[in-house]
């Protein structure tokens, strides 16, 4: 069974971590939430707390720098922050650990485990796409929530189905969310 640590942050774009989380039902998910998701999250969708904590195996504040996910003796498989605010992004392209969330994300850089980020803004400044650099060239994946357009999406939904879908991909997570390419 894969071991799944989820992070949502401040991010616009609950969605896309609750579909994440809704299509993980085979995997042991260690979910942490930071407070300004909370907040994010009653702004912008209809879930509860509880619902979204129902969805995972094992759920942590985000204020606990001491909970076990914040171990290099923690073996998982995948480490997804989704949505991945600017601010969480440029506090790990800078080695900054003042929260679970990040801390889980500079041990998951330090033990070469799989990263996956999820920005989900636009435009980009300059400072934005060099902190995207800086996490590339540490092995970290940057995966923008950029929907595909080939699959012909016709609701929102069908958008955060693709990302959500690529995101699974390449977190190893087999699944069916999203029409694949197909050309003849």
């Amino acid at each position: 069974m894969k071991k799944i640590i989820v992070g949502i942050t401040g991010g616009s774009g609950t969605i896309l971590a609750v579909r994440l989380l809704e299509n993980l039902k085979n995997c042991e998910v260690h979910l942490v939430m930071s407070e300004s998701s909370k907040k994010v999250m009653e702004l912008e969708t209809d879930y509860s707390m509880n619902y979204i904590k129902s969805l995972s195996s094992y759920f942590y504040d985000d204020g606990n720098i001491a909970a076990t996910v914040s171990s290099g003796s923690f073996i998982f498989d995948s480490l997804v922050i989704i949505p991945c605010s600017t601010s969480s992004m440029a506090k790990l392209a800078a080695g900054i650990a003042d929260t679970l969330i990040t801390r889980v994300g500079l041990v998951a850089m330090k033990e070469r485990r799989k990263m996956i980020i999820v920005p989900r803004e636009m435009p980009l400044s300059t400072i934005m796409i060099e902190n995207m650099l800086k996490l590339s060239q540490n092995n970290v994946i940057v995966a923008p929530a950029v929907p595909g357009y080939y699959n012909r999406p016709k609701s929102i939904d069908d958008m955060v189905n693709f990302v959500v879908s690529r995101v699974l991909d390449l977190a190893g997570v087999e699944n069916k969310l999203s029409k694949r390419w197909e050309h003849v």
